[in-house]
């Protein structure tokens, strides 16, 4: 099957004052039409970041694509004009952001938002663009649709809000949708119902879809593969059994190892991973994980390991020492 995104050796660069960001660091992957996409990593990993390169929404400056390349229906993104760019946000991929309160504009109302992508996209006209915002919303599942278009974002609740985000990104029915943690500002029920709300919109729309969290019980339960990022760079990537039952990695191990669970007796500690993550501005010359892991040798500390295949189809792992830890049965 073609791949409906390949991406290749991505690097993105931030140049403060303190000096240069090394916030995403060669990562290369490809995503199916129709994937569900889970990418994972505690907060600087630079999941974020890699998506809104996959957008062109970077500032430039203090933002640079050092290099890469991000192909997308035979197209590479990276090359794109900002005229040709702004023909495929929103209609070809589109973005819901953590925060809906400061990504709906407070001075128009909703339907007006959804609209303008409307009009813009599928040069429908003012009554046939209120009809579909009113279906959209709708679909999200907003009651009294009609009505609500004349609303204004404070007058919705939170989980209102992320919904009607969901509908402006889906007004022109993309092949992609990237999620960034779109449930993080959300209450416990709320964040089910959205994660229930996605997985049924991209069943029923056949969207291919990335969601981007540090959750990792979320994705269990929707995502077909998980990226899992580390200080700019995938450190293991499979399909959601392999790294859930196989994991290879130990930064993943110390992820799932941080999660509580049903099937452990009363009283078991959760798992922490000691010290802190490597400073972007000047990354250590081995793997980004070495001085916090448990299975370093010297190896680690000198040489950074390459993404190569484990006992799992298509499950991937930068680890020098994945083939010990598969023994070791963990």
């Amino acid at each position: 099957m073609t791949p409906l995104m390949e991406i290749k050796d991505l690097k993105v660069r931030f140049h403060t004052d303190e000096g240069m960001v090394n916030a995403v660091n060669g990562i290369s992957y490809a995503m199916e039409p129709g994937e569900i996409l889970g990418v994972v990593g505690e907060s600087g990993c630079g999941k974020s970041v890699h998506a809104l390169s996959i957008m062109r929404l970077i500032p430039i400056p203090p933002g640079q694509i050092a290099s890469g390349q991000v192909m997308f229906n035979n197209r590479d993104l990276i090359k794109l004009s900002e005229s040709e760019m702004r023909h495929v946000r929103g209609r070809d991929i589109a973005m819901v952001f953590q925060d809906p309160m400061t990504s709906l504009n407070p001075v128009y109302t909703v339907g007006f938002q959804i609209m303008e992508a409307l009009k813009l996209h599928k040069g429908l006209d003012e009554k046939e663009a209120r009809e579909r915002a009113a279906e959209l919303l709708s679909l999200v599942g907003i009651p009294g649709a009609s009505q609500r278009l004349d609303d204004y974002p404070h007058q919705f609740s939170g989980g209102m809000r992320q919904r009607a985000m969901i509908a402006m990104a889906l007004s022109c029915e993309p092949q992609l949708l990237i999620a960034d943690e779109p449930t993080t500002a959300l209450d416990v029920t709320i964040q089910a119902q959205i994660v229930d709300l996605v997985i049924r919109l991209q069943q029923e729309l056949g969207m291919a879809v990335m969601w981007i969290t540090h959750d990792l019980g979320v994705v269990a339960e929707m995502a077909y593969k998980i990226n899992v990022m580390y200080a700019g760079y995938i450190i293991e990537r499979g399909h959601v059994r392999d790294i859930y039952k196989k994991t290879r990695h130990p930064y993943t191990i110390g992820l799932l190892g941080s999660l509580p669970r049903i099937d452990e007796p009363p009283g078991t500690k959760l798992m922490s991973i000691p010290g802190l993550p490597p400073d972007l501005l000047a990354l250590p010359p081995g793997c980004p994980f070495a001085a916090r892991c448990l299975y370093r040798v010297e190896r680690c500390l000198q040489e950074m390991p390459p993404l190569e295949e484990t006992d799992g189809v298509e499950h991937t792992v930068a680890c020098w020492r994945w083939e010990y830890i598969a023994g070791r049965g963990s």
